[in-house]
Formats: C-alpha cells, sequence, structure tokens
C-alpha cells in the first residue's frame, strides 16, 4: 500500500530569514560594522536592500549564497565567543592585525571584506581550528 503521508514542508522562510537576519544585524552591531561592510559580508550590492532588510528582516529572500555567507559568520562569531569569552575582546580581535598565515599581517574582518565566500570560509576555518573543531 502506499504511503499518503506528505513529506516535510521546507520552514517558513519569512520566518528563517527573519531570524538569520536579525542575528546577523545584531553581530555586525557588536562588530561595529559601518552599511558599506555589512553589505560586503553579505554579498549585497543594493543600499535599499539592505536598509529595507534591516527594518523588514522577514522580507528579505535568502538564496543560498546569503545562507552560506550567514552560516560562516555565525560560526565566526561563535568560534570567537569561545576562544574569547569576553565579548569586548572576542569583537575586537576582528580589527586587530593578525601575523598568521591566513591573515599576512591584514585582520580578519579586512580578509572578510574582500566580498568573496571563500574568504569568510577561511576565517571560520582558521577559527575552527584553534577551537580544536578541524
Amino acid at each position: 500500500m502506499l504511503s499518503t503521508a506528505r513529506a516535510a514542508l521546507p520552514a517558513d522562510t519569512a520566518v528563517v530569514a527573519g531570524a538569520a537576519l536579525r542575528t546577523f544585524f545584531n553581530i555586525a552591531d557588536a562588530w561595529r560594522l559601518n552599511a558599506e561592510q555589512a553589505m560586503t559580508l553579505l554579498g549585497l550590492d543594493s543600499r535599499s536592500t539592505y536598509f529595507k532588510w534591516k527594518k523588514s528582516p522577514e522580507s528579505a529572500s535568502l538564496n543560498p549564497d546569503k545562507l552560506e555567507r550567514l552560516s560562516y559568520i555565525f560560526g565566526i562569531y561563535k568560534a570567537l565567543q569561545i576562544l574569547l569569552p569576553q565579548a569586548e575582546a572576542a569583537d575586537a580581535w576582528l580589527q586587530q592585525a593578525n601575523q598568521a598565515a591566513p591573515f599576512s599581517g591584514q585582520s580578519a574582518l579586512q580578509r572578510m571584506l574582500s566580498g568573496r565566500v571563500a574568504d569568510l570560509y577561511v576565517v571560520r576555518q582558521y577559527l575552527d581550528a584553534q577551537c580544536g573543531w578541524a
């Protein structure tokens, strides 16, 4: 006999977008990012879209690229909170010049602001290794 059970529906995209973007904007505030920096991390070119999403996160349509970027940013934030339990130190780490191989004297934020998803991945991978997760 055939099953009449339906496949599970994906989570409500508006709820996911709202939660993800609210989290992102809180992280951006903690990291003291300006609008242009936040837009670069999100991979956005449009200021109007950025401010629309900031005002009404549930209105966003997050494609796989945006979700991947957000995932890396959340992982970077989490790893920093674990490695540097004092919030101020964790948030300041991104701005500090770093001699570690992936950064070559640049700050992690400078690397992340290249605009490429691959650079978010590199920073995330570096921090995961520091946590012993890689």
